[in-house]
């Protein structure tokens, strides 16, 4: 979700990150990154007891990542005051995090609470392999926080490890009994969504990837830069056609492929000067 917001940040969206990290150097420096890129770090908790979580990212020979996790939390997490959601406000979220038991119950309520309010929430369950050891526990907060969702945007790996789905329309049969919209990724076989009224296949630009680190949270905030320029709101989602939904993929693939041309995790500063003059 760092990654989405700063790419959002950076074309000068108004965007704010919802997390917590510790009260130490690295989380220091992280509150000056984000600042510096256009992120808003007041809905931040800042933990004094315990050290911000550090991920390690590795690549390989075809510069797709593997990753090692540090972290030591504090006992008590995710201390602060929710922002207030409004109408076709949009809310990210997903990963490991968002089906983590420590802090659960104030992630259900803050995303019911949205979902109430008539915000667009995306879900991005990106559920790796490493996690498959936990599915059967992890799986029934995936489903919940499908059902709170507008859109879910997942790539073909998480529907296979989640459902066991190999295709676009295996994982549609499975999130259509939760939500009216999928957006599905499958590398270079392009892009599908799957709704109630619509069904459709957007390919993507042939690149050689630098790193495929970020693809798919840069993807997720193309999506939203889209939604936000149109503008969309949530009760037109699941009726939107291909012309549509065609502006909403373009702009997800286009962020994704900057992000895979270079080491860093966001769009660079010049894609970003770039689509703000356009």
């Amino acid at each position: 979700m760092l990654n989405s917001a700063v790419s959002l940040g950076r074309i000068s969206l108004p965007v704010f990150f919802i997390s917590e990290y510790g009260d130490d150097e690295v989380g220091k420096i992280i509150d000056h990154f984000l600042n510096e890129n256009g992120v808003g770090t007041s809905c931040v908790h800042h933990f004094k007891e315990g050290n911000t979580k550090l991920a390690l990212a590795f690549l390989n020979e075809k510069n797709d990542a593997s990753y090692t996790f540090y972290d030591k939390y504090p006992d008590k997490r995710l201390e602060i005051e929710f922002p207030a959601v409004c109408e076709d406000d949009i809310i990210l979220c997903g990963s490991i995090y968002a089906i983590t038991d420590e802090i659960r119950k104030k992630f259900r309520d803050f995303i019911n609470m949205a979902k109430n309010n008539g915000a667009i929430v995306i879900y991005d369950p990106n559920f790796r392999s490493s996690h498959l050891s936990e599915l059967d526990r992890l799986k029934p907060m995936i489903i919940e926080n499908m059902q709170m969702a507008s859109v879910i945007r997942g790539s073909d790996e998480d529907f296979s490890n989640i459902f066991g789905a190999g295709t676009p329309d295996e994982a549609w049969d499975v999130v259509r009994k939760y939500c009216n919209c999928l957006v599905y990724t499958a590398n270079a076989e392009g892009v599908f969504v799957r709704t109630t009224s619509f069904s459709g296949r957007f390919s993507v630009k042939r690149i050689k990837p630098v790193s495929t680190i970020g693809a798919g949270d840069n993807f997720n905030a193309g999506m939203i830069a889209s939604i936000c320029k149109n503008p969309i709101t949530r009760d037109q989602l699941d009726k939107m056609g291909e012309d549509e939904w065609s502006e909403v993929i373009s702009m997800g693939v286009e962020f994704a492929t900057n992000v895979c041309l270079s080491y860093e995790n966001y769009i660079s500063l010049e894609f970003a000067k770039e689509l703000k003059t356009k």
